[in-house]
């Protein structure tokens, strides 16, 4: 991670117009085909929520908008992605974990369930500081279509909220919400990232 001039970087214009507005954070909604996620979690007993998270991190990896955060009025760019999950822990509350973002799925698998384990048995946060981290939190329980107005003004991290999928007759669906801060990219950059996001569902053999 290292700060970066945003006027030698092509978010020189949105550094400008956003970093000091009042609400710069931007929502966008998707509804996802998850047919075939859903189908690999049933046979081969990966969790839903973890292939959702690399489906995630693999269409981030090929955005650049991905690896520039602005943090604390500087623009930060790192070389390396994670994402986060929010776990359950054994006091009953909720915990942060980043997981960090690998190409290969088995790989990414056996890192999340590692750290997700030990989260909820140390109720410790496990914080990759180093990574522009995408944040997530899957609400499976809950029929939601999205959520808004998550902005703290200290977070400025791109995140993605989800609830219970949908079973229709010929298909799975999921509704997703997409927040991010305009300094780091445009609403062009976040639809290719969620076009994205389905594309590497598609494509997911095991």
């Amino acid at each position: 991670m290292k700060e970066v001039n945003p006027q030698e970087t092509g978010r020189a214009y949105a550094f400008e117009m956003w970093m000091n507005a009042p609400m710069p954070m931007v929502t966008f909604f998707k509804t996802l085909d998850v047919s075939r996620l859903a189908k690999i979690s049933r046979k081969s007993g990966m969790k839903f929520n973890m292939l959702m998270c690399w489906c995630i991190g693999k269409s981030a990896r090929d955005v650049k908008e991905f690896y520039l955060l602005p943090v604390g009025g500087k623009l930060m760019q790192y070389d390396t992605i994670a994402v986060n999950t929010i776990v359950a822990n054994r006091e009953g509350e909720v915990s942060s974990c980043d997981i960090p973002f690998c190409d290969d799925l088995s790989v990414f698998n056996q890192h999340y369930l590692r750290l997700t384990k030990q989260v909820a048995e140390s109720c410790v946060n496990h914080d990759l500081t180093e990574s522009m981290v995408i944040g997530t939190s899957a609400l499976a329980q809950y029929e939601i279509d999205g959520a808004v107005g998550m902005y703290s003004g200290i977070f400025n991290n791109p995140f993605l909220i989800w609830g219970k999928y949908k079973r229709r007759l010929l298909k799975t669906t999921l509704t997703v919400s997409f927040q991010f801060h305009h300094t780091q990219m445009d609403g062009a950059h976040a639809s290719r990232f969620l076009d994205g996001i389905q594309k590497e569902i598609d494509k997911l053999r095991i």
